[in-house]
Formats: structure tokens, sequence, C-alpha cells
């Protein structure tokens, strides 16, 4: 795999298809990243104990497979297969 943390990438595919961001986590093991802002989804909190705190919705991104983001390029700002780090 490639793409490392950090990397400048766009989505090529599915719900997310046209956005970019930049890689946050990358998972070599199991071919997937997660994007800042990306593949957004919610989460429930369960409430603290004594209550101190009150449960929440969180939002945070969710890993995506590596085959569905390329890399983009700094001049033309679309989507290419040649890395491109800065």
């Amino acid at each position: 795999m490639k793409l490392k943390k950090g990397d400048n990438v766009i989505v090529v595919s599915g719900k997310d298809k046209g956005k970019t961001g930049t890689i946050s986590r990358a998972f070599p093991s199991t071919g997937q990243v997660v994007i800042d802002g990306v593949a957004m989804v919610k989460r429930h909190l369960k409430a603290g104990r004594n209550g101190q705190d009150s449960g929440s919705i969180v939002e945070r991104p969710r890993a995506i497979d590596a085959s569905n983001v390329m890399f983009v390029d700094v001049k033309t700002k679309k989507g290419t297969r040649k890395v491109t780090r800065a």
C-alpha cells in the first residue's frame, strides 16, 4: 500500500465521492485508511458514572478501503496515480 499518514487524497467511489482530505490513519494489514472529514458515522456514548457526564452522540470518521482513494496532484488538484509528497 503506497498511502501513508499525512497524504492528500480524493475519494473516487462511494457516498463521499469527490471529497478530499488528509489521511489521519493507515491500516496496511487490512488495506484501509481513515480520512479527516470523510465517511463520518455517528457513535452513541453512554453516560458516565455518578451522573458526571451525560450521554451524547459523536461523529467521527470511519475507515474506507484504500482502493477507493487516489493521491491529489498539487498542480491540477485532481486525482493521480503517482505519489507526490511534499
